[in-house]
């Protein structure tokens, strides 16, 4: 059974208490998303149990959420859940705590790195935006294009906005280097 955002609840693997509350009768809702990321939370506040991943796991694939906090990071560089929230949410009325729990989920998952030694926690992409550039582009070779790179490429060229001619010098330029041989 899924909830929300893409996460399956844990009731085949690990059964619930049978009243489906915890060893102190607060309600739990348990789940684990793609990444092999498992959760629970009780209903009275948010508590968050967090078993890592193994080693053979690969980092799971930020929502869209997560990448906009991720931009911040790529751009500006290592900052506190404060630089981030008034960065990316300054003009939607999104809570502080949202930007922190954001934060908390993502360090979980292996998406960000976290460092407590001081009062203000400060976080830092744990995952290159060159990887997950990469990452992301294959995947959707894969799942909308039949796994053509070339038909990405004539879609994205052949699209609105038209390429630039400084965008096209450096396809030319990087198609060259592909014929003779030189890696990017």
């Amino acid at each position: 059974m899924t909830r929300g955002r893409g996460l399956t609840r844990l009731d085949e693997e690990r059964p619930r208490p049978r009243s489906g509350t915890s060893h102190e009768g607060i309600p739990v809702h348990s789940w684990r998303d793609a990444g092999g990321y498992r959760g629970s939370r009780t209903t009275p506040g948010i508590k968050l149990e967090v078993r890592m991943r193994g080693k053979n796991q690969q980092t799971p694939k930020p929502t869209e959420a997560e990448l906009g906090i991720l931009n911040v990071l790529w751009e500006r560089g290592a900052s506190t859940v404060r630089d981030i929230h008034e960065a990316h949410y300054r003009d939607d009325g999104t809570g502080y705590t949202t930007s922190l729990k954001m934060l908390q989920i993502m360090h979980a998952k292996g998406l960000v790195e976290r460092d407590d030694s001081q009062r203000a926690h400060v976080y830092r992409a744990a995952i290159s935006k060159e990887n997950n550039q990469k990452r992301f582009l294959s995947d959707m070779v894969q799942r909308v294009f039949d796994g053509s790179p070339s038909q990405l490429v004539l879609q994205a060229l052949g699209g609105q906005p038209k390429a630039s001619r400084e965008e096209l010098d450096e396809i030319r330029a990087l198609l060259d280097n592909l014929e003779s041989g030189k890696r990017p």
